[in-house]
């Protein structure tokens, strides 16, 4: 049973390219047999190299392929192999490239958003905003989120995106409707001292410490942005009123190596990863194997590989559809995740709460998925 593995192992992302073989060199130990053979091959970063990779793996006879990483090798990648009858797991997260034999392992915001949404419904949140980047990540997050709104039967607020060099200031200001809420509360005062009664001057005294009249038109807000820009953005939330005590903060797969606990303002914010479990024993084990830590995408080319090897060893041994998207689907290094007819995978994801000393777990990833 020979399988083929594209990965890039020279260019800009041989660093990731190189995790990945060694991760999945892991994966032959554990899971395969002695009839499983995988063949790598260097896409030397490029979509032309990832065409001659796959050309060399479908003569040498590999009845799947594994990766490669990126787009635009994998569109190279898939019809020789769909002409071939060979499926493609690909890493990459672009949607554009899924269907017709091609099934993409990499991690999908949809799934992070779609579980971040339904999480907040749970607990009461009924109108959802959204704030991302207009770049092909933030656009992707933006239609998920339409979806998983629409779906959830929840009502969509104010959709913003904004460019890279935007006043965020200005950006967020506008989404929280700030300067209408506040002329709102001036005029509600002014009318509060016209009366002079009682009851106007009480209602007078507890707007004292007031930004603006009311709430903000939603309940949840969607952000959609992690790194240095995230903590930039958070702090003008609650400056602009958008108040955490009101509105649930949902966050993306962007906040897992962003240092959300050092911002206030994110303090009871929620967003949806893989269980931490079975990826800390799987980087305890790549560091003692090589002794180095694992760039993140490691871990999908283990749970392909594997999954590769356990399929391989079914009698007769095949990669047809049937088998690949099997309703019970398989555990991973990221926890559990089946593969779609559509070509997109979905997992089973925990929801982090962020506080200030760490994350607590609102709601833990589910251990097996619902027939």
């Amino acid at each position: 049973m020979r399988v083929g593995l594209i990965v890039p192992l020279s260019g800009p992302n041989a660093r990731i390219g190189r995790d990945m073989l060694d991760a999945a060199q892991l994966a032959l130990f554990d899971a395969a047999d002695e009839h499983f053979v995988l063949l790598p091959r260097d896409d030397e970063g490029t979509p032309e190299g990832a065409a001659k990779a796959a050309a060399a793996l479908l003569d040498a006879g590999v009845k799947l392929i594994l990766g490669p990483l990126l787009s635009a090798s994998v569109e190279s990648v898939a019809a020789p192999a769909r002409a071939a009858g060979v499926p493609v797991l690909a890493f990459s997260t672009d949607r554009s490239v899924a269907g017709n034999g091609v099934y993409l392992l990499g991690f999908l915001p949809g799934s992070q958003v779609e579980r971040a949404v339904a999480h907040a419904q749970v607990q009461g949140a009924r109108r959802f905003a959204a704030l991302a980047p207009k770049n092909p990540y933030g656009n992707q997050v933006i239609e998920d989120f339409r979806r998983a709104v629409q779906a959830f039967g929840a009502q969509l607020g104010p959709v913003r995106q904004y460019e890279a060099n935007d006043d965020m200031k200005q950006v967020v200001r506008q989404l929280a409707n700030y300067d209408a809420r506040k002329a709102a509360l001036a005029a509600q005062r002014a009318e509060l001292r016209a009366k002079k009664d009682e009851a106007s001057l009480q209602t007078l005294k507890r707007l004292e410490t007031a930004e603006t009249s009311g709430p903000p038109d939603f309940d949840a807000l969607l952000v959609a942005e992690g790194g240095e820009k995230l903590l930039l953005l958070a702090p003008l939330l609650p400056y602009y009123d958008i108040d955490p005590g009101q509105v649930r903060i949902l966050g993306t797969g962007l906040w897992e190596n962003s240092n959300v606990r050092s911002e206030p303002a994110l303090a009871g914010a929620i967003f949806a990863v893989p269980p931490s479990a079975p990826r800390a024993a799987f980087e305890k084990r790549f560091r003692d194997a090589y002794g180095r830590e694992s760039a993140r995408l490691a871990s999908i080319a283990y749970d392909g590989t594997a999954l590769a090897a356990v399929l391989g060893k079914a009698a007769p041994p095949d990669f047809d559809a049937a088998r690949l998207t099997q309703r019970n689907g398989f555990a991973g290094v990221d926890g559990v995740f089946r593969l779609l007819p559509t070509g997109l995978a979905e997992r089973g994801l925990a929801i982090l709460e962020v506080q200030r000393d760490g994350f607590r777990i609102a709601s833990p990833a589910p251990e097996a998925f619902n027939p």
